[in-house]
């Protein structure tokens, strides 16, 4: 028995949040899947995720949202504002919520928990993507394994792998990443402000009190975590109280790109298809996209159709470089702030605030409700 192939759909390449949920969904689906990871235990990750109200369709789906440990933090309302306008763009949706903020880490427990109880979960294997392909023979643990398709889920770790072309758009920016407690509710209320030297987000976190929240600044200026601490003080003391900063700040680079070819054929998801400033707030929620497309893709047309990957790839690539060239262009307009840029700015803000059209265009995509394609 020493020469036996053990015969698969699926092997999926990385085991964080959107390879784990590909592999869940596809299992869903009745396909078998493999799931390989270099990771044997993966680091402590307290940052949060907004989770459109797509993606929480998706999950609820899988069963997962319910069995989360601490309870989704709901986003009402929306607040866009910046220094150039007086006031600020309000968007709310009455019938249901824009979106949830969750624990990073809830989410990931649960999904591997689901994926070891299946016993599909191979941890601490490293595999040189560069010399496998789908259909041939592959060796792992000593074992012959026969793959269909096999699924890239690598995420930012390898955004700098030179071995997957990509197109890179031009950013300086890095995001600093943190937490603070403070005296009002935030009345799950979500802001974004355009500072000169980058946008700062602020949503509502998870918690039983309602008065923490969560943040990402994103700049190319170099910054100290007191600089961000008074930044963040000077915006927000007003709406949310006294404020205290807990735990450090964490910092990550942004390399906005989008994957240019198939890579071996494989099929690309997630980050390492592409990755876009959170400006959008909606990198991950993309992810999640690219899932449903492939699995409506599979649905239609079985594993074995020639046309797959040309398919998935037109269809993703369509939003994705929409979304890339949205951030870059909006980010460019605010760190250069001349007359022209000013103008449109201010129009720009004119005309949603008098567009009701614009206004629910707007709440559709933060929902993840509008379809591109």
């Amino acid at each position: 028995m020493k020469n036996k192939i053990h015969n698969y759909d699926f092997l999926v390449i990385g085991a964080g949040l959107i390879g784990s949920l590909t592999a869940i969904s596809l299992l869903k689906n009745k396909y078998k899947v493999l799931v390989i990871d270099k990771n044997k235990h993966f680091p402590h990750d307290n940052r949060t995720l907004a989770v459109n109200a797509n993606s929480k369709d998706f999950l609820m789906n899988l069963g997962l949202w319910d069995k989360l440990k601490v309870n989704p933090e709901p986003i009402n309302k929306i607040e866009i504002s910046d220094t150039i306008n007086k006031s600020p763009l309000i968007f709310k949706n009455l019938n249901e919520e824009m979106g949830n903020v969750i624990l990073n880490k809830d989410l990931l427990l649960e999904t591997k928990r689901f994926l070891s109880n299946k016993n599909i979960l191979i941890e601490g294997l490293n595999i040189d993507i560069s010399k496998i392909k789908p259909n041939q023979k592959i060796k792992i643990n000593f074992k012959n394994y026969f793959f269909k398709k096999i699924i890239l889920c690598l995420g930012k770790s390898y955004n700098n792998d030179p071995t997957i072309k990509k197109f890179r758009f031009p950013s300086l920016h890095q995001s600093y990443v943190g937490f603070f407690d403070h005296r009002h509710k935030h009345n799950q209320t979500a802001y974004e402000i355009f500072t000169p030297d980058g946008p700062l987000a602020v949503l509502p976190a998870p918690s039983k009190l309602k008065k923490t929240s969560t943040f990402i600044y994103s700049t190319a200026k170099k910054i100290s975590d007191d600089d961000i601490q008074k930044l963040i003080k000077n915006y927000f003391s007003k709406t949310h109280g006294l404020i205290n900063f807990k735990k450090e700040i964490k910092k990550y680079k942004i390399l906005p790109h989008l994957s240019k070819e198939k890579f071996n054929q494989f099929i690309l998801i997630g980050d390492i298809l592409r990755s876009i400033h959170p400006v959008a707030g909606q990198g991950w929620n993309l992810g999640i996209k690219d899932i449903q497309k492939l699995i409506a893709l599979l649905n239609q047309n079985y594993i074995n159709d020639p046309n797959l990957l040309d398919k998935y790839y037109s269809q993703r690539s369509i939003e994705s470089f929409t979304y890339l060239a949205f951030t870059s262009l909006i980010n460019k307009v605010y760190e250069n702030q001349n007359p022209l840029n000013i103008a449109i700015i201010k129009s720009g803000f004119g005309i949603l605030r008098k567009s009701s059209f614009l206004k629910n265009t707007f709440i559709k995509q933060a929902m993840g409700r509008l379809n591109l394609i």
